[in-house]
């Protein structure tokens, strides 16, 4: 790992194994609900992305491409035979770019809440700087879990570590993803991705409303498969764990399978 080492939890030997990447401001944590719904024998893989939680300590740059890296190196490290990635929203697009490179082993992907491949045209340059400082404060954190991340209520104890990982990087890394990742358009990587797809979109998802993800991803993954899941925001992983966890455990049977 270039910089330093990342502190992963690996559990289960089941294969493929699922491999969880978190949206921007999410951690390993984020995935908590999730992981406990699945059988006790799947393999699953969770980490801090560089620059955030555990993975602090590790030197930028904190761009996708470096992050797409990171998780090639995961996989290396881990010796992982066969996988699916699981990625929600910003862990989507790095998804999208480590599945086009179409590495040994990957099994599928499952994109929950994804950010698009092509950016929408509501991610102007003003909207970036605004979202840049969405994460400021546990003040501004939490306004943006009431007026964009959330469709339904959550636990106050799941509230409150939303909080804490929001606000747990330092500047660069905090800001990368608002003022450049979000933008990036990967569609040239989004068509090059030949592992089978499924695509998870919140009902009320105000920050990549499935309406966004069937104009900006799927005409790019052409043979991706869309489902949506009613009542829930963007925050699927913790508003919907239930629902995220049987999708994720019926696609990892089906490609299992063939």
């Amino acid at each position: 790992m270039r910089g330093g080492t990342i502190e992963v939890r690996h559990q289960g030997g089941g294969t493929p194994a699922a491999v969880f990447l978190p949206y921007w401001g999410g951690s390993a944590a984020t995935w908590d609900a999730v992981v406990e719904r699945l059988p006790r024998e799947r393999g699953t893989v969770r980490y801090d992305p560089r620059g955030w939680g555990a993975s602090r300590g590790l030197p930028g740059p904190y761009g996708l491409e470096q992050l797409a890296d990171d998780l090639a190196a995961v996989v290396r490290e881990l010796r992982l035979e066969r996988y699916v990635l699981v990625g929600h929203s910003m862990g989507g697009k790095i998804a999208q770019l480590a599945a086009a490179r179409r590495p040994a082993g990957l099994a599928g992907l499952v994109l929950v809440a994804p950010a698009p491949a092509e950016p929408p045209a509501t991610v102007t340059p003003d909207y970036r700087r605004f979202l840049a400082g969405a994460y400021e404060s546990a003040e501004t954190v939490e306004q943006a879990i009431d007026t964009a991340l959330t469709a339904t209520a959550i636990p106050g104890a799941v509230r409150e570590a939303i909080v804490r990982d929001s606000l747990a990087a330092d500047d660069p890394a905090r800001r990368e993803w608002p003022l450049n990742g979000i933008a990036a358009d990967i569609t040239a990587a989004a068509r090059a991705i030949e592992a089978p797809v499924l695509v998870l979109a919140g009902e009320h998802d105000r920050v990549e409303p499935p309406q966004v993800l069937r104009d900006h991803l799927l005409p790019h993954i052409p043979h991706a498969r869309l489902g949506v899941v009613a009542g829930s925001g963007h925050l699927l992983p913790v508003e919907a764990p239930d629902a995220v966890a049987t999708a994720v455990d019926r696609f990892i049977a089906a490609v299992a399978e063939g």
